[in-house]
């Protein structure tokens, strides 16, 4: 059920956190850590407002900077990107060759560099700011976007393609639904964040790009100048290190369309939920198909279609299409307590990796790539396996609690779960993203078993110790937090699913005393949903944790048997990730296996489905 990377034995020993699939929680930091973390960004803050500017904010951050927005004295929203001070100076100089390729494209798709500064060691680029809001976020809140914005988008993309394609051909390398900005008011998108962008040294046709004799006499064709965008969404030339082309950013915009069109997070799930069976219009859909192909041939007319054919989309007329809600395939609970969720999910995915993956990168990592780990993992599986992948680390966008178990037989997939929603405004946009998860399972063909469990970061305990000769002490305060609610009426109250049900996890590597063990055993008799986990570092344990007793009149033995499992945390020895998991009812859902979905598209005549 959960998930650690077991290291080798070497002089100082790093635990790798496999589940840090995007970014670690600020609630899963140290607290020393959390406390520089905020003072930093107060210190940014600062820094800005003595500038001028007003409504300052942290609007993102990855492994090479950090983001703010911000407005000035003109009423003009600003956006500012730092990078990390503490990385190699190589590294930092990026951001300056980011301001120089932003420098080179004008194109009212693409908000301009105002300037690039430095503030003692630090570099700062400062950009216009787009309007509107992350397609990312937008597809969180909405599932799958509607036809008529999905050609829009299209359409503006397209025009932003053309456009870099003239003069010296440009590449911008990491196009995806977070790099591009939509406001639904104006119809309007925009294309940010230049920092993998090249010029690039192939063209449409495969030919080397030159603007003179000197450039051709200068330029290095044996290797590529391109540089890794998300792996979710570029294509497999840029993948596998092909000198740069314009064909890259024909797949980061084939992938985006396909992703936003579908409500997924990637590029995989293609082969099962493919483009012709989303809603789109048919040309749309059978071009997108081209262009996310196996074969190269097929990409690229594809790829030269959609541009050809984005000339005249706006002949189309595309009102939105009522549709009715969404069932959902497993179960969801909706709760109705007000509160702020930050899930983090743990999950099984290492075993399930490593059936596809002989070699383990985790030697060949720096700290830069340890929040891209998880997706470098996936490196040598299969491409619904990542999709699927992709799926479940989706569900852990949304404000969820609770867990589920996927068993794979010859005969179908089974799936036992337990997912409840914090926020109601979020659960249909939840049921189609659970929904494609159990279309893509449905088309692996495996034997075998995925389990995840998703839990509120915000409810973490955190113990720490100045050496690892002592052992780690809790705090007389510090409860394991649980909520008390009766279990829903369609399920069966006679069938439990057991903590101890799988046997032990293969992906565990701490060993649990056995106080603790036999307090499990005993709390498992409480009828009771969640999940607890272990994770321990040298100097610092963190106990993860989402319950829900479903038996309120337990609540005092509930409540003992947990304090009974912290006051044996001392006797924990050794690093590594151990945990356990209870659904509240075997109630196993069944789908047969599938090659693909059915083909689904925009109706010719709308009026009549309307």
């Amino acid at each position: 059920m959960t998930t650690s990377k077991q290291t080798t034995p070497k002089p100082s020993p790093q635990l790798q956190h496999f589940y840090i699939s995007e970014e670690q929680s600020i609630y899963l930091l140290k607290a020393n850590d959390a406390r520089k973390h905020r003072a930093w960004i107060r210190l940014c803050k600062q820094e800005l407002g003595k500038l001028g500017y007003v409504d300052l904010a942290l609007i993102g951050k990855g492994a090479y900077g950090f983001v703010f927005a911000g407005i000035n004295s003109q009423g003009e929203s600003h956006v500012f990107k730092f990078s990390r001070v503490t990385l190699p100076q190589n590294v930092q100089d990026r951001l300056e060759e980011e301001a120089f390729m932003l420098a080179q494209v004008k194109h009212p798709n693409v908000p301009p560099a105002i300037k690039f500064a430095h503030a003692g060691k630090q570099g700062i680029l400062v950009m216009a700011r787009a309007p509107g809001e992350d397609l990312e976020q937008l597809c969180l809140r909405l599932g799958a976007l509607p036809a008529y914005m999905v050609m829009s988008i299209a359409r503006q993309l397209a025009h932003v393609l053309q456009y870099l394609h003239h003069g010296r051909p440009l590449v911008h390398g990491d196009i995806k639904p977070s790099n591009l900005v939509y406001d639904i008011k104006n119809n309007h998108l925009s294309l940010i964040d230049w920092g993998s962008a090249v010029f690039a040294q192939r063209d449409a046709q495969g030919n080397p790009v030159n603007g003179n004799v000197m450039d051709l006499l200068s330029s290095d064709h044996q290797h590529t100048n391109a540089r890794m965008g998300d792996v979710y969404f570029i294509g497999e030339e840029q993948l596998s290190g092909a000198l740069s082309s314009t064909r890259f950013d024909e797949q980061g915009v084939a992938a985006t369309l396909y992703a936003i069109a579908s409500g997924q997070s990637s590029r995989f799930g293609s082969k099962i939920i493919k483009a012709t069976s989303i809603g789109l219009p048919v040309e749309l859909a059978r071009t997108l198909d081209g262009m996310l192909s196996d074969d190269p041939q097929q990409r690229k007319r594809a790829g030269d279609y959609f541009l050809k054919s984005m000339l005249h989309s706006h002949r189309l007329h595309l009102p939105d299409i009522p549709k009715p809600a969404l069932i959902e395939e497993i179960p969801i609970w909706e709760l109705s307590e007000d509160r702020d969720v930050e899930t983090v999910i743990y999950s099984s995915r290492k075993s399930f990796l490593k059936e596809h993956n002989t070699e383990d990168p985790i030697d060949k990592m720096d700290d830069l790539q340890l929040e891209k780990y998880y997706r470098n993992f996936m490196a040598g599986m299969g491409d619904t396996e990542k999709g699927f992948i992709a799926a479940v680390g989706r569900l852990s966008q949304y404000s969820i609690a609770g867990g589920l178990a996927i068993h794979w037989r010859e005969t179908g997939i089974f799936v036992d779960s337990n997912l409840a929603v914090y926020n109601a405004d979020e659960k249909q946009a939840l049921i189609l993203a659970v929904n494609n998860m159990v279309t893509l399972a449905r088309g692996i063909r495996r034997i075998g078993v995925f389990k995840a469990c998703f839990f509120n970061a915000r409810n973490t305990l955190h113990l720490e110790r100045d050496d690892t000769s002592i052992p780690f002490d809790i705090d007389s305060e510090q409860q394991l937090p649980f909520e008390v609610g009766s279990a829903p009426s369609q399920e069966d109250r006679s069938r439990l699913h057991s903590y101890f049900e799988d046997g032990r996890d293969p992906d565990e590597n701490l060993e649990l005393p056995p106080e603790i063990m036999t307090e499990l055993v005993w709390i498992n008799k409480i009828h009771h949903t969640g999940c607890i986990i272990f994770e321990v570092l040298p100097k610092h344990m963190k106990i993860h944790s989402y319950l829900r007793l479903l038996n309120p009149r337990k609540q005092a033995a509930f409540r003992a048997s947990l304090n009974r499992i912290l006051s044996h945390v001392g006797k924990i020895q050794g690093k590594g990730v151990s945990g356990f998991m209870k659904l509240p009812y075997k109630n196993t859902r069944k789908f047969s296996h599938i090659d693909s979905r059915e083909e689904y598209f925009y109706p010719k005549n709308p009026k009549i489905s309307s």
